[in-house]
């Protein structure tokens, strides 16, 4: 085991998969020379050489226009779009080209392409650069959507989706990047479509995403150890393909549900489970299902505002104490 941070992580999984494949290439915006905006590519140049590590222009329609043609003859892409927000400017490209060609052709073309991309707030850079956008990418049939926490994930699910045969919309949670944790030596891959359950306990289950997974974990913490409630805490990791028995499980054996979601409440990932939920264990819940979401509004700079909106630890103990009590 080693202990590297989250934008480590990133480097490690597309190296593992860079050593392992030669058709597998990285482009994207500064993904090159300048390690990435993040620092998430650093050394990949170095190692691959600038066949392989290719820095684009300023185009994010340029950049996925590039990715689906290479997919589309034989190499596997993988492809950053800088910010989330940004997939707003080449949304065609990934919504009516690359989730689409496959059903198009009758399985004879694929697109074996991973588009990674920052997402989410807490960074402080405002209603146009901190957006979560995994709700929009799930309602897209043809895309799997996928959402790390911890940086073993993020290396054992970058692996698997540059092996998958669908395109991935990889979400990679800006503030968690200077996170550390232990990534396994080696070859490392985290199956798509499976949760991990963190945590058992027979009150309630809290399922959560990316940054809300920590945040649920210190929360859980603070519920048992303080107020005597036992919550398991399920990490979703992957929106498409969704691990349905997993939480249908956990929540048939607590009775209660709640999510923690970074996405605007409308039309939230927390819905759908809440709505799978409902219609699968409506007589085994013991109260109604609870979800935490950043408001429906666009993310405030200001770090007060935005601590305000994104899901809080205080704000979990409370709507759990609140549905338990």
């Amino acid at each position: 085991m080693a202990e590297l941070t989250y934008r480590e992580a990133v480097a490690a999984g597309i190296a593992q998969e860079m050593r392992r494949d030669p058709n597998v290439v990285l482009i994207g915006e500064d993904v090159a020379r300048a390690g990435g905006v993040f620092k998430a590519t650093v050394g990949l140049l170095d190692e691959f050489g600038p066949e392989r590590v290719r820095d684009t222009p300023i185009s994010e329609q340029a950049i996925l226009g590039a990715a689906m043609g290479a997919a589309m003859t034989g190499l596997r892409p993988i492809a950053e779009i800088m910010f989330s927000d940004f997939f707003a400017v080449c949304w065609d490209i990934v919504a009516n080209e690359i989730a689409k060609t496959r059903y198009m052709t009758d399985g004879q073309v694929t697109l074996p392409l991973v588009i990674r991309s920052g997402n989410g707030g807490g960074s402080r850079f405002g209603a146009q650069h901190s957006q979560s956008v995994e709700n929009w990418a799930m309602a897209v049939p043809g895309l799997k959507v996928v959402a790390p926490a911890y940086p073993a994930d993020v290396k054992g699910l970058l692996a698997a989706a540059v092996r998958d045969e669908d395109p991935v919309l990889f979400f990679e949670q800006k503030s968690l990047y200077a996170t550390k944790g232990e990534v396994p030596d080696g070859e490392h891959v985290v199956p798509l479509g499976k949760a991990n359950v963190l945590r058992r306990g027979d009150d309630v289950t809290i399922a959560a995403l990316a940054l809300m997974v920590p945040r649920a974990m210190q929360a859980a913490e603070i519920l048992e150890k303080e107020h005597g409630i036992r919550a398991t805490v399920v990490d979703v990791r992957s929106l498409v393909p969704l691990d349905t028995q997993t939480i249908l499980e956990e929540v048939a054996h607590t009775g209660r549900l709640v999510t923690v979601e970074e996405n605007p409440r409308l039309c939230g990932w927390g819905a759908e489970i809440a709505s799978i939920v409902a219609e699968e264990l409506f007589w085994d819940l013991d109260g109604p299902i609870v979800r935490i979401t950043t408001p429906h509004v666009p993310l405030a700079a200001a770090d007060n505002l935005e601590d305000a909106q994104i899901p809080s630890v205080d704000k979990i103990v409370a709507r759990v104490r609140e549905l338990v009590d």
